[in-house]
């Protein structure tokens, strides 16, 4: 993780925001603020932020209100959300996991608690775009072989072709009775049973290769998985 990250905090309470200023860009963070959620809106599409830090209890639009624009927004939507929350509030906690808010911080602040959940929120979204990362090269990866196999499979047609031209050259027996003809014609066959060979190898190897990608895809644990075991747990310890 880097602590160059750029985080947003959202709170109507300015003396919140101004502690959460000095303290994180003490730390190297790139901090900005907003009082409310649509003021967030108009500071997100300049700052673009790694991570936000808000209240739910704002003026004009509510902590939750903004997450659920926030998420049905593909530019916004993988930003990580870390909201406060006072002691007892267990119900709204878990409606804002289900809305898709990563962490919560409980009031009264203690820094160094908040500082940990910020670094493991960032690290658990770093986690998760290097599994996106892998995912898109493995689809990738595949249809790079998919391709293959169908090109592989119009060489081969191509050589058969080729092949059924030179038989009937062949047939002719004026025209093979002469010696250069002869041996070219033998030296085309040679070279098509050699490349038909390594055709077949190929495809063979790229046969194996999907189904071990196949075999990795049913025993990993995708994206979206992943993501939600850690939310689940996360709730489970708030509770």
């Amino acid at each position: 993780m880097n602590n160059n990250n750029k985080i947003l905090v959202i709170d109507s309470d300015t003396v919140n925001r101004e502690f959460f200023q000095v303290m994180l860009v003490k730390l190297g963070f790139a901090v900005e603020e907003a009082g409310d959620g649509q003021e967030a809106l108009g500071k997100l599409k300049k700052f673009r932020p790694d991570l936000i830090l808000m209240d739910n209890i704002m003026p004009r639009m509510s902590g939750f209100e903004l997450t659920k624009n926030l998420k049905d927004d593909p530019k916004y939507r993988n930003i990580p959300i870390i909201m406060f929350s006072a002691l007892d509030d267990v119900k709204n906690k878990v409606a804002g996991f289900e809305l898709g808010i990563d962490d919560y911080i409980t009031k009264p602040f203690n820094f160094s608690e908040v500082l940990a959940r910020i670094k493991a929120v960032l690290r658990n979204r770093e986690l998760f775009s290097q599994i996106a990362v892998r995912e898109t090269r493995l689809s990738l990866a595949e249809e790079l072989s998919c391709d293959t196999k169908k090109e592989l499979a119009v060489l081969a047609s191509t050589m058969n072709e080729l092949e059924a031209a030179v038989s009937l050259i062949q047939k002719d027996e004026n025209l093979f009775s002469q010696k250069p003809l002869a041996e070219l014609v033998k030296n085309i066959f040679d070279k098509t049973d050699t490349a038909r060979r390594h055709i077949a190898e190929l495809d063979a190897k790229i046969d194996k290769t999907i189904l071990e990608w196949e075999d990795i895809k049913k025993n990993e644990i995708g994206l979206s998985v992943l993501e939600t075991e850690i939310r689940k747990h996360i709730n489970q310890e708030q509770q």
